[in-house]
């Protein structure tokens, strides 16, 4: 799937096996194992879009440049599932689309109004499931190769779209782990006013860790998400 249009930086996450999501979701594979039902999880597919200049930087970890950056949303706080979180864009699966790549395009231009010409998908990532929503999810990791405008679409559905550099994500003092009162556990990013967690913190923090871009943080900092999340003006 990749070409000459991806970066070398990136190119890794096409690699078969390479991608290790075990630490950060392990979690929630499990409670799919445990909450085994007779309906069929729903399907949905997000977009993981990297931006940042093709050349790599040999002198930090991964070859990551200085200007690389991932696109995320902060979903809308009336929404009815995941109010309030900061998401990839994506969404369910819709009859018409022609598979995960198709989907995760479509969604991302319905939510930001960014310009799928300009965006290579890089690698689909098996699907995982995300107990609240019963949702299966295909990440697809992508370049934009192109950056286009992005922008709030549906206020309804979206509060904010926002260009966070991966520098500012990485930083280890923005690094910890969140646990809620029912014992889940998660990793956490807080950059830019947010909080970003749960499946959103557990794929940055997996391909973060897979594809050698992580910094030293302190794994021993754990923090009770509701506090966490009333740090930045969040709630769940």
């Amino acid at each position: 799937m990749t070409d000459d249009w991806v970066p070398l930086w990136l190119r890794r996450a096409a690699e078969p096996g390479h991608l290790d999501f075990s630490d950060s979701l392990g979690r929630a594979r499990a409670l799919r194992r445990a909450m085994a039902v007779a309906a069929e999880p729903r399907q949905a597919a997000v977009l993981v879009l990297f931006g940042g200049s093709a050349e790599a930087d040999p002198s930090a970890p991964g070859g990551l440049p200085v200007d690389a950056e991932v696109l995320l949303t902060q979903r809308a706080s009336t929404m009815r599932q995941h109010r309030g979180q900061v998401a990839f864009p994506g969404g369910a699966v819709d009859p018409a689309d022609t598979g995960p790549i198709d989907t995760a395009l479509r969604e991302a231009y319905e939510e930001t109004g960014l310009d799928r010409d300009g965006v290579q998908p890089v690698a689909v990532l098996p699907k995982l499931f995300v107990p609240p929503s019963r949702f299966d999810v295909i990440p697809v990791v992508a370049y934009w190769r192109t950056p286009s405008e992005v922008r709030v679409v549906d206020r309804s559905e979206t509060e904010r779209v926002v260009r966070v550099p991966m520098a500012e994500l990485l930083d280890p003092a923005n690094r910890f782990l969140v646990r809620s009162t029912l014992g889940y556990q998660s990793p956490a990013f807080q950059v830019d006013g947010m909080l970003v967690w749960g499946f959103t913190g557990g794929v940055l923090a997996g391909l973060v860790a897979s594809m050698d871009w992580e910094r030293e943080w302190d794994r021993s900092d754990v923090r009770d998400l509701d506090e966490a999340l009333a740090a930045v003006g969040m709630s769940l």
